[in-house]
C-alpha cells in the first residue's frame, strides 16, 4: 500500500512473421506498457504501421466527428455489439451522408435566419419613426438623415447652419430623421466642387454632415425598401419564424439519426480504436528486416500472464524475456545478463539472448484499493508519486478526514455530509465524481463521530444532553464555562501537527536511502531531530518564564480538561535532552546545506530555515482556530433563531440556547439562576418574526454547511500538501498505459 506495485522490464523477441500474432495477444492481455524505441541501436529501426493503419485512423477521425456532429455521448451507447468491418464501411458513409446533409441544411437556415435579424435589426428604428421607406431617400435637391439622437438638438444644429435653406425634422421614440434642403452656395468653399447653380446634391450633399458635426447623433443606413416599414417587420419577423420551424424540424431530424446511430457509432469507434492501436503498435517496435524487438512494462506478479499468453499464440517462435525488476530505491539499476545500459558497448541481439532498446523509468500503478482507493484522487491532483517514492495516499486516508470532522464535529453537518457524498458515489459512473463522493462519505461520518462526542446537532447540545446526560466528553470551548477545552484543542493541534510532520520526515528519510544512511539522515532525519528537539524544550519547564501557561495546565492540574496528569516535562529534560538534541539536529541540517551550497551561504540558509520546525508546527493551529470559528457560526445562527440566556457569572457563565420558553431573568434554568438575557431570539417573537427566524435558521446553517467545506476542507488539503508531503514527496511519476483496450460498447468479433 505504501509501495506502487512492483515492475517488470520485459523484451518480446521474435520474427516478423508472427508480430501480428503477439500484437493480438498482448493486446488482449492487457497488462504491458510498451516503451517507445528511440533508434539509437546499430541496425534496428522503428517498425512501420500493418497496412490498413491509415485507412483505419481515417474512418476514425470521420466516426468522431459524426459523434461531434450528432452530440453522441457515453449515454447513448446501448447494449454491446458486433461491429464487423462492413458494417463500418456500409453503414458509417451512410451515418456520414445523412448527417453532412441536415448540418448543412442546418447551417444555411442559420445563415438565412441571421440574415433576417440583422434586416429586422436595421429595419425596426424606421418603423418607430413611422415614414414610409421610399420617402426617405432618392431626391435630387433634398438630403435626409436618419438615426438616433436628440431631435431639438439636430433641429437647432440645422438651424444654426448656413448651408441649410430649409429643414424638417421627425421623430419616434428612439429615432430621429431629418429632411435638408441646401442654400444655393452650399458646398461653393470645397476644393474641386463643381458649380452650384442647380444645388443638386452632388454639389452640396455636405451640407447636412456638416450641420450635425459634434452632435451625438448615430446615424443609421436607409435600407433598400419601399412601403411601410412596420408592414416590412411583420414580414420579417413571420420570415424569422418559418425559419426557425424549418431549423427546428431539421434539429429533430439530427435527434432522431442521433438515437439511431448512437450506438453504432461509440461501438465503431471502439472497434476502430483497437485496429489502430494494433496497426500502429509497431512504430515502437525495434526491427530489423526480419525480426523485431518490442520491450514494455508488466507489473511482476504478472509477468508469468504474459509469459503464457504470448507462448500459447506463437509457441516457441517467440523469446520473452524478464530484463529486469524495478528497484523501489534505484527505480531502473542496471540490467543483468548480456544487456546493458547504451554506451557501454552493448550490441543488442535478436537470436535468444536479451535485447535492450530502451533506457525508461518503471510506470506506477498504484495499490491502493478498497475504502483508500479514492484518496488517490486528492494525490494526483498534485500528480502521481514517483516510482522510487512512499505512497503517502494511506496517510491522506487515516488523516483528512479526521481532520476535517474534528473540526467541524457535528451529527447534523455531519450526515448531510455523508449524503451529499453518497449521492455522488451513487448517481454517477466518472471516477471523479465517486472519488468526491467516497471522500464526502468518509469526512461525514468523521464529522457525525465528533458530533456525537462534541454532543451537537446543527449546533444544538441537545444530543449531548440525550447522550451524555448533559456531560459530553468534548466541548468545543466556545463559552466560558468550557474555556479549558478550546485551549486544550490548541495544544492537541500542536500534537498532531509534530505527529503528522514526524511522519513526513520518516517518508522522506525512507525514500533517500537509496542515496544511503548519511544523506537520508541529513536530508531528513536532521530535521526531524531539530524539530523534536525544539518541542521538547518548549513543552519543558526549562525558561518557563515566556512560554503559554496552557501547555502546562490543560492535561494537568485543577484547571484541566482531561486531567492527564500532564503539567509539563521537568527543566532537567528541556536542558539536557530537549536543547541538546535541538542543537545535533540544528548542527547537521546546517552542515547538510553547506553540502548543497557552500559554507556561506549554506550556513545562511540553514540558519534561516531552521525556524521552520517552529513555524510548520504552529501552522497546525488553524485546526482549533476552524474548530471555535465553525462553532462561533452555528452558534449566531442558532442565537437568532432560538435565543441564549445565561447562567453563572465570570468563568462560570453557561449559555443555553431557549429551545422552549425564553426564562425570565432571576428564575432558575439548569439548577441556575439566569443571569442576562443575551438575544430573545425570532422564535419568540409575532409570526412575522418566528418566518424571519426560519429563513435565518436554514440558510444561516446552510452557509455554514458550505463554509465547513471551504474553512475545515481546504485547510485540511493545506496541511497535507503544504506542510506534510513538502517534507518528502515530490510526484511525477508515469502513468501505466498498458498495450490493450476495455471494452464497454463491443463485443469480441
Amino acid at each position: 500500500m505504501l509501495r506502487p506495485e512492483q515492475m517488470s522490464k520485459v523484451s518480446v523477441t521474435g520474427s516478423k512473421a508472427v508480430m501480428d500474432d503477439v500484437i493480438e495477444a498482448a493486446h488482449d492481455l492487457n497488462l504491458l506498457h510498451l516503451s517507445d524505441y528511440d533508434g539509437s541501436w546499430e541496425g534496428f529501426d522503428n517498425g512501420d504501421p500493418i497496412e490498413g493503419a491509415d485507412e483505419a485512423s481515417e474512418k476514425l477521425v470521420t466516426v468522431r466527428s459524426l459523434e461531434s456532429i450528432l452530440g453522441v455521448d457515453e449515454d447513448d451507447a446501448g447494449p454491446s455489439r458486433i461491429v464487423t468491418d462492413d458494417a463500418v464501411d456500409s453503414e458509417l458513409e451512410e451515418i456520414r451522408r445523412e448527417a453532412n446533409e441536415l448540418d448543412d441544411r442546418l447551417d444555411e437556415i442559420d445563415t438565412d435566419r441571421r440574415a433576417v435579424e440583422e434586416e429586422i435589426h436595421s429595419v425596426e428604428p424606421f418603423a418607430d419613426l413611422g415614414i414610409d421607406l421610399d420617402l426617405l431617400s432618392g431626391y435630387d435637391n433634398l438630403q435626409v438623415a436618419v438615426g438616433e439622437g436628440d431631435e431639438e438638438a439636430v433641429a437647432a444644429a440645422l438651424a444654426a447652419s448656413d448651408e441649410v435653406d430649409e429643414y424638417e425634422t421627425f421623430s419616434g421614440d428612439r429615432t430621429v430623421a431629418a429632411v435638408v434642403y441646401p442654400t444655393a452656395d452650399a458646398g461653393e468653399d470645397t476644393v474641386g466642387d463643381p458649380p452650384t447653380g442647380d444645388r443638386s446634391s452632388t454639389s452640396s450633399d455636405d451640407a447636412l454632415e456638416d450641420a450635425l458635426v459634434g452632435l451625438d447623433f448615430a446615424r443609421i443606413e436607409v435600407p433598400d425598401a419601399e412601403g411601410s416599414p412596420e408592414e416590412y417587420v411583420d414580414e420579417l419577423r413571420h420570415e424569422r419564424q418559418r425559419l426557425q420551424s424549418q431549423y427546428d424540424t431539421v434539429e429533430g431530424e439530427l435527434e432522431e439519426l442521433r438515437l439511431d446511430a448512437a450506438g453504432f457509432l461509440l461501438a465503431a469507434e471502439e472497434k476502430l480504436t483497437i485496429e489502430v492501436q494494433k496497426r500502429e503498435a509497431p512504430l515502437q517496435f525495434a526491427t530489423t528486416e526480419n525480426s523485431f524487438v518490442a520491450e514494455g512494462w508488466v507489473p511482476t506478479d504478472s509477468y508469468p500472464d504474459l509469459e503464457a499468453a504470448l507462448g500459447s499464440a506463437v509457441g516457441d517462435r517467440v523469446e520473452v524475456d524478464e530484463l529486469e525488476r524495478a528497484d523501489y530505491h534505484e527505480g531502473h539499476p542496471a540490467r543483468s545478463g548480456e544487456a546493458s545500459e547504451a554506451g557501454d558497448g552493448a550490441e543488442a541481439v535478436t537470436d535468444g539472448g536479451s535485447v535492450v532498446t530502451v533506457d525508461d523509468e518503471p510506470p506506477v500503478v498504484q495499490s491502493n484499493e478498497g475504502a483508500v482507493k479514492p484518496f488517490k484522487f486528492l494525490l494526483q491532483m498534485i500528480n502521481r508519486p514517483k516510482y522510487t517514492e512512499l505512497d503517502p495516499t494511506v496517510i491522506l486516508f487515516l488523516t483528512f478526514p479526521a481532520f476535517f470532522g474534528y473540526m467541524i464535529g457535528d451529527l447534523g453537518y455531519g450526515l448531510l455530509y455523508f449524503g451529499v457524498g453518497y449521492l455522488l458515489y451513487s448517481r454517477f459512473e466518472d471516477d471523479v465524481f465517486r472519488s468526491l463522493g467516497a471522500i464526502g462519505m468518509w469526512v461525514g461520518g468523521f464529522t457525525g463521530l465528533f458530533g456525537i462526542l462534541y454532543g451537537e446537532l446543527f449546533g444544538l447540545h441537545v444530543l449531548g444532553e440525550v447522550v451524555f446526560g448533559g456531560s459530553p466528553p468534548m466541548h468545543k470551548g466556545l463559552q466560558p464555562y468550557y474555556s479549558e477545552f478550546g485551549r486544550t484543542w490548541l495544544l492537541v493541534s500542536v500534537l498532531l501537527g509534530l505527529l503528522h510532520l514526524t511522519a513526513g520526515y520518516v517518508f522522506g528519510f525512507i525514500n533517500d536511502l537509496d542515496h544511503g544512511f548519511t544523506d537520508a539522515y541529513l536530508e531528513n532525519g536532521s530535521w526531524a531531530t531539530l524539530m523534536i528537539g525544539v518541542w521538547v524544550w518548549i513543552f519543558s519547564r526549562h525558561a518557563q518564564g515566556p512560554k503559554p501557561e496552557f501547555l502546562f495546565e490543560v492535561l494537568g492540574g485543577e484547571h484541566a480538561a482531561y486531567d492527564l496528569g500532564f503539567t509539563g516535562l521537568s527543566a532537567e529534560v528541556g536542558l539536557y535532552v530537549g536543547l541538546p538534541i535541538a542543537v545535533v539536529g540544528f548542527l547537521t541540517m546546517v552542515y547538510g546545506e553547506i553540502r548543497h551550497f557552500g559554507v556561506a551561504i549554506g550556513s545562511l540558509v540553514g540558519f534561516l530555515e531552521s525556524f521552520s520546525v517552529l513555524g510548520d508546527v504552529l501552522s497546525y493551529l488553524r485546526i482549533a482556530a476552524v474548530i471555535l470559528a465553525k462553532a462561533g457560526m452555528a452558534f449566531v445562527v442558532n442565537l437568532l433563531f432560538f435565543g441564549v440566556y445565561v447562567t453563572g457569572h465570570g468563568a462560570e457563565e453557561e449559555w443555553h440556547f431557549a429551545t422552549g420558553n425564553m426564562p425570565a431573568e432571576g428564575t432558575m434554568s439548569h439548577g441556575h439562576e439566569v443571569t442576562e438575557i443575551m438575544f430573545g431570539g425570532l422564535l419568540h417573537g409575532g409570526v412575522a418574526s418566528v418566518i424571519a427566524g426560519v429563513v435565518v435558521f436554514v440558510v444561516g446553517h446552510i452557509i455554514v454547511l458550505m463554509l465547513g467545506i471551504t474553512s475545515a476542507g481546504l485547510q485540511g488539503i493545506r496541511l497535507e500538501y503544504v506542510e506534510f508531503f513538502d517534507k518528502f514527496y515530490e510526484g511525477g511519476g508515469r502513468v501505466f498505459e498498458p498495450f490493450g483496450y476495455d471494452r464497454e460498447h463491443t463485443a469480441e468479433d
